[in-house]
């Protein structure tokens, strides 16, 4: 039974160190070809022996991750098939756990390895560098933990996954109540709301038992090697060398100073529109003129269609690679019963060809969507030729400029899917939901910093943390009485189970991804040839070495935020509709 959207993929090379048929499933034929590649590297006598060593290596790694990636794939495209479940849970408990150790293995021998120091810095120094890392954070005893912490994400996957309501006689996932926020009338709106709000709260004993198994193999994680807590461990394992967690609280203090300001007053201007006493949460998603919804396609086949016109008018290189993922089935896109939530792009990374994920209902945020993780998957693209698999992936405050710069640039031709003046309307939208985003990444990354530098809480005090920070961030929202719903709204949020740590790269890649969109209004050919300039160094460079080849500079101080969200002030005076008078 095949559970995947596409069929099979050649690998990008012909294998040259793995046999053609192996079972990169079964531990038994794993594991002599471990013993091979540590033979190989003691016994390389150049540096161009141990070269081609690394390539061996990297090609036995991006097969083994490309198993791990069609198995999470099937899973999350079907999380109520128990082959897919099992299938993915199978290669989480008896293939991760026996791998760590012996990756380790084979980096402390590159590491130790007398030529390595003949090899070409400029090439591997980062590689030098993360390797390093692994051999330093490893511990055996952590293997464990980790397998667990993975069946605890799958744990999540599946509730979330499973979750739906029955609407006006009709069962729905929570993604396909998504249209229903936008209806001008403002009752159908509250009645969405509070159904999807209700059908989580009925799980939040699970999502809290979920988090604090995580948490407490976190702990241990970072105890076991060494940390005081499990912040300092995931910053020295997410290879964050180029800032640190005091500056992560400076980014929050720009956040709170220069755009939750902005975004209170588009808060206030949308209370006013709408002609409400307050603007409630049910309130946020519709046309303040109470105007229809966008509605930029009805079926997914015109949303792929419109898409591929945008990428036809951009560039001819992003229209072909887009078409090819198309034809190779690439793209599970529409949203159905027993599907996780969320959206992702995964990288298939001996065929060296990307996947999108998502959810398509027929709303703005799903062209989006799809522009957003495209620009994931070119992102891979661009990278593929590298032979190391590792630099063939970028760090993730990379990987999101990548994203939303795609984002950004495919507004500019949104015309695809609308009439001008609802165009103009969708580019406005767009450009809010940055200014929202902004403080709603600083909650989530402000609460993961209370919730690992705070060992030992009780579940009273992590709700407590929770809604302080949301306050301080919240902007013009009214939410008396509902503060059971506002108290568990993390529990939406899958990167504080799945990803610790992984949020704050949001908010670093988006003001990276506006200066992309400043060069691009500047001189657009320039700028695109910037930003695949940049992309193609995959992961060879540090971060600010990534950012200055695309045109930006790595920088996220309040003096660089305030002219980037002045230029989106300017940019939204310019999108006013004439019905609407003074400011904005």
């Amino acid at each position: 039974m095949n559970l995947l959207p596409f069929g099979e993929l050649r690998p990008f090379e012909p294998r040259r160190f793995l046999p053609a048929q192996v079972n990169l499933g079964d531990w038994a034929a794993l594991a002599p070809l471990l013993d091979q590649l540590e033979q190989r590297c003691e016994a390389c006598r150049t540096a161009g022996e141990l070269e081609g060593w690394l390539r061996d290596w990297s090609e036995f790694s991006a097969a083994l991750n490309e198993e791990g990636a069609r198995r999470y794939i099937a899973m999350t495209c079907h999380t109520d098939q128990p082959e897919a479940r099992q299938a993915h849970l199978d290669f989480i408990e008896n293939i991760e756990p026996q791998l760590k150790p012996r990756e380790f293995r084979l980096s402390e021998l590159f590491l130790r390895h007398p030529h390595r120091a003949a090899l070409p810095q400029a090439r591997y120094q980062v590689f030098d560098r993360d390797t390093a890392v692994t051999v330093e954070l490893f511990r055996e005893q952590n293997v464990p933990l980790e397998t667990e912490e993975a069946r605890l994400s799958q744990q999540y996957q599946e509730l979330t996954g499973a979750m739906t309501v029955t609407f006006r006689g009709e069962e729905k996932t929570l993604q396909q109540m998504a249209p229903f926020f936008e209806e001008p009338d403002r009752g159908v709106r509250q009645e969405a709301w509070e159904l999807v709000v209700k059908r989580r709260l009925q799980d939040s004993g699970k999502f809290e038992e979920i988090f604090e198994g995580m948490l407490r193999c976190r702990e241990q994680i970072a105890a076991n090697a060494g940390f005081a807590n499990y912040r300092d461990f995931a910053w020295r394992d997410l290879r964050r060398f180029d800032y640190s967690p005091a500056q992560c609280a400076q980014f929050h203090d720009a956040i709170e100073r220069e755009i939750v300001p902005l975004l209170s007053e588009l808060q206030q201007r949308r209370r006013s529109l709408l002609k409400v006493p307050t603007l409630r949460p049910w309130d946020l998603e519709v046309d303040p003129l109470n105007r229809p919804p966008l509605r930029p396609f009805e079926t997914v086949d015109e949303m792929l269609n419109g898409t591929q016109r945008i990428f036809d008018t951009i560039d001819p290189e992003l229209s072909h690679e887009f078409r090819r993922m198309g034809e190779l089935r690439l793209l599970d896109l529409d949203s159905r019963k027993g599907k996780a939530p969320g959206g992702y792009q995964s990288t298939l990374d001996e065929a060296r060809l990307p996947f999108i994920f998502m959810h398509a209902v027929g709303v703005q945020r799903d062209v989006q969507t799809m522009l957003h993780e495209f620009g994931h998957a070119y992102h891979a693209i661009a990278a593929r030729q590298d032979p190391l698999v590792s630099y063939r992936s970028a760090p993730t405050e990379f990987c999101e400029v990548a994203s939303m710069s795609m984002e950004l640039i495919g507004d500019d031709f949104i015309e695809e899917f609308y009439e001008p003046a609802e165009a103009d309307r969708a580019r406005r939208k767009g450009l809010e939901d940055i200014i929202a985003f902004f403080p709603w990444m600083a909650t989530v990354d402000a609460f993961q910093h209370w919730l690992y530098t705070h060992p030992g809480h009780a579940r009273a005090e992590r709700t407590e943390a929770w809604m302080q920070i949301a306050t301080r961030f919240g902007g013009a929202v009214d939410w008396s009485g509902l503060e059971t719903a506002r108290s568990n709204l993390w529990h939406r949020q899958l990167h504080i189970f799945q990803v610790p740590f992984y949020y704050v790269e949001y908010g670093i890649a988006q003001l990276g991804a506006l200066q992309v969109w400043a060069n691009w209004r500047r001189d657009r050919s320039a700028a695109l040839a910037g930003y695949k300039r940049g992309l193609a160094l995959g992961g060879s460079k540090t971060l600010p070495e990534l950012f200055r080849a695309a045109g930006c500079t790595f920088d996220f101080t309040a003096e660089a935020v305030k002219p980037l969200i002045q230029s989106v002030r300017q940019e939204l005076e310019k999108l006013v509709l004439p019905e609407i008078s003074g400011d904005f």
